[in-house]
């Protein structure tokens, strides 16, 4: 995967005013978001049926957090590649590689699961589910010091 200033250079990514207000929402969002999917994972179990499901309610949660901090820093990508640069800019934002690698291969399945009918399994949506469970906190922290 591209770094981010690639994805600058290539105009997926421009620089515009910070937008506060936007990620401010975007963070509701994401807290609604989560404690909806902590919830449902409390009555309903992951089986192989529900594992697209709870896979897509990941990747939407860390995603939106991830387009927060980049709002708050004056970014914003748009059109083919964005979503890809979105999760670069996780580097930036002190993650793993490892943590930017494996939230990729998520965009990635999401991805086929989007517009080629993928089907992953219930041990793939329990890895990510708990993924989202270790990187949400320090994506939380992360954008509560840029308030």
């Amino acid at each position: 995967m591209a770094v981010f200033g690639e994805f600058i250079k290539a105009r997926i990514v421009t620089k515009q005013t910070p937008d506060k207000p936007r990620a401010k929402f975007l963070l509701r969002e994401a807290e609604n978001s989560y404690s909806h999917l902590l919830e449902v994972i409390s009555k309903i179990s992951i089986s192989d049926s529900n594992a697209n499901d709870y896979i897509k309610s990941c990747y939407d949660i860390f995603m939106e957090m991830i387009r927060a901090k980049m709002l708050v820093d004056g970014y914003k990508a748009s059109g083919r590649g964005a979503h890809e640069a979105e999760v670069a800019y996780m580097r930036g934002m002190g993650f793993k590689e490892a943590d930017v690698q494996f939230a990729d291969q998520v965009r990635y399945f999401r991805n086929g699961m989007l517009y080629y009918g993928t089907i992953q399994n219930k041990e793939y949506a329990e890895k990510v589910i708990e993924f989202t469970k270790r990187i949400y906190p320090k994506l939380k922290q992360i954008l509560i010091a840029n308030k």
